[in-house]
């Protein structure tokens, strides 16, 4: 689950075509009912405990941990029944990443009134936007460009045709929020995403993008920023796209110090940013820096089983679980007496023993469910939902005919909680289903506690919604039995600040795993209540992602009709 290149530890679960409130309320069989004993806490511990063991190394994306958490996931799925998913026959669905390992020198500004140099790490992160062995900024000029964004649904455009080809964009991070009718208010969306930002400054031809990082806007400290970006870096081979030089974070007082060269004061710009009528500011500051990059292909694949469904008709279609698999591999820097593993405990080691559980209750069903029921385990979410990215490009079925994405990303290993939070509540018809879910186990369904953080746009879910599938997801529940009001809250706090995607993510005996068991089973039962279902869902008319379920749709009877 990646924050930047990534999410926090939630269990995020994406749904889609769960059934419709005309068929009829849900109800959960006595075999479903029976089949969900078979997720326990001993099952979900035993499965975090090998894929976050040291002896994985932190599963970095193309390396022996990559492969050895890919051969687990495929041998649990043949001993518990599955069928090989992906196209060539087996349970590994192939691809390559290209690996970048960028070493920057200083970031160094120049304008009349003085020059600033930032030191790498404590002031700026900076990785290559290119697949070559160097990427370089010379003298390129900044302009501030407020929060990046063109959202014409909102009549709203940051760059209003300003030429900013070879220069490099200063961005605010997250989006405008000072106007409720504008970008959902507090909620943040993927225009607030740091991979929306740099994709946009990539298309108006600027050299180099600089996000400035504060801790509210982004979410998450800045110890984050730098154990996600300062390892080896991964991407698709690139294609025709066109692509920055230099991708970057400053700190907020490094970017201050930037800007009193060109007499700006960072409050200000900041307010002028929250304005339709916001045009680009030149600083009057010019930027050298320089990149030198070790490039590599790195193989990696997704993890495909499936289990077929049992009606002659649905089983075309499949229920689609997902969860990553991969985590940040070791720690570049590390000293000879610190833990220099990234072992990825919650953070996906839990989602992956989630889904696995789920599968294990599937095949405990006396028969198959209608639909089909496809299980993948994802690769290289951490950096920029890679795994997933590949997955959804070729999917082993039409996009039409994925009835739902179940997506599993981080556990809740402190207790049962009296509610479950529904990030993406009132997307769709998914909505009441859901609520009746939770209702059977007496649990009260949350809107997203923390809109801000734009969690539906941070893991693999993103990707599915995107190719039109109906999608919401779920957070861990924050009301926790036998715990004063607010201490969830107060725990998810002190989780991010010392263990989100630090090496002392590692599985503990203190873990409680009441609450994954309670949540992991209703997301069996979820996606089981879809795998026989009628009929699929739809997202609320007027929704993002409408247009592209319908094209999906109307795909599968262009494709019928010849």
């Amino acid at each position: 689950m990646r924050l930047l290149p990534a999410h926090l530890p939630l269990l995020f679960v994406a749904l889609s075509s769960l059934p419709a409130l005309a068929a009829g309320a849900p109800s959960i069989t006595p075999q479903e009912k029976a089949a969900e004993q078979a997720i326990t806490q001993e099952l979900l511990r035993s499965h975090v405990r090998f894929l976050a063991s040291d002896l994985l190394e932190g599963r970095g994306p193309g390396t022996r941990g990559d492969a050895l958490a890919q051969e687990y996931i495929a041998t649990q799925f043949e001993g518990m029944g599955l069928k090989p998913g992906a196209q060539d026959g087996g349970y590994l669905q192939r691809f390559d990443l290209m690996g970048i390992n960028s070493h920057p020198g200083p970031m160094s500004f120049q304008a009349h009134a003085g020059r600033v140099e930032l030191k790498p790490r404590e002031d700026f992160i900076a990785v290559s936007g290119v697949q070559a062995t160097e990427a370089k900024l010379e003298a390129s000029e900044l302009v501030f460009v407020g929060y990046g964004i063109v959202a014409p649904e909102y009549q709203w455009d940051d760059f209003k045709g300003a030429d900013l080809k070879g220069k490099t964009l200063v961005i605010l991070n997250n989006d405008p929020e000072d106007d409720p009718r504008l970008f959902a208010g507090k909620a943040r969306l993927w225009y607030g995403r740091w991979d929306y930002k740099y994709e946009q400054a990539a298309k108006t031809g600027a050299a180099g993008a600089i996000i400035i990082h504060t801790t509210p806007s982004a979410g998450y400290p800045w110890q984050v920023v730098r154990a996600s970006w300062t390892n080896e870096q991964f991407e698709l081979p690139a294609g025709d796209a066109p692509r920055l030089q230099v991708k970057a974070w400053t700190t907020e007082d490094a970017t201050k110090q930037v800007l009193k060269l060109s007499g700006q004061d960072l409050d200000a710009l900041r307010a002028a940013a929250q304005k339709r009528d916001f045009r680009p500011v030149p600083l009057g500051v010019k930027l050298s820096l320089r990149l030198t990059n070790e490039v590599r292909r790195r193989p990696t694949a997704n993890v495909l089983g499936v289990l077929p469904g049992s009606d002659p008709t649905l089983a075309k279609e499949v229920v689609l679980y997902s969860a990553h698999h991969d985590h940040l591999g070791r720690k570049e820097d590390g000293k000879p007496d610190e833990d220099g593993i990234y072992n990825g405990a919650v953070d996906n080691a839990s989602g992956v023993a989630a889904m696995l559980s789920v599968a294990r209750a599937f095949t405990s069903l006396p028969t198959p469910p209608r639909r089909s029921v496809l299980f993948a385990a994802v690769a290289a979410e951490e950096y920029g939902l890679l795994g997933s990215a590949h997955l959804a490009a070729n999917p082993p079925v039409p996009h039409g005919r994925i009835a739902a994405n179940i997506n599993l990303d981080g556990a809740n290993i402190l207790g049962r909680t009296r509610d479950i939070t529904v990030i993406g509540l009132g997307k769709s018809s998914l909505d009441g289903f859901i609520t009746a879910m939770a209702k059977t186990q007496g649990r009260a369904v949350k809107a997203d506690q923390l809109s801000d953080r734009g969690f539906f746009y941070r893991s693999d879910q993103f990707n599915f919604a995107r190719m039109g599938i109906p999608a919401a997801y779920f957070g861990s529940g924050m009301d926790f039995i036998g715990k004063p009001d607010g201490w969830g809250r107060e725990q998810r706090g002190v989780w991010e600040a010392k263990h989100y995607h630090q090496p002392s993510d590692e599985l503990r005996p203190e873990w409680n795993l009441s609450g994954a068991v309670e949540d992991t089973r209703l997301f069996f039962l979820v996606g089981a209540q879809v795998a026989r279902a009628p009929e699929m869902p739809k997202w609320n008319k007027g929704d993002e992602f409408e247009a592209a379920r319908l094209k999906s749709l109307e795909a599968l009877k262009g494709a019928a009709a010849k």
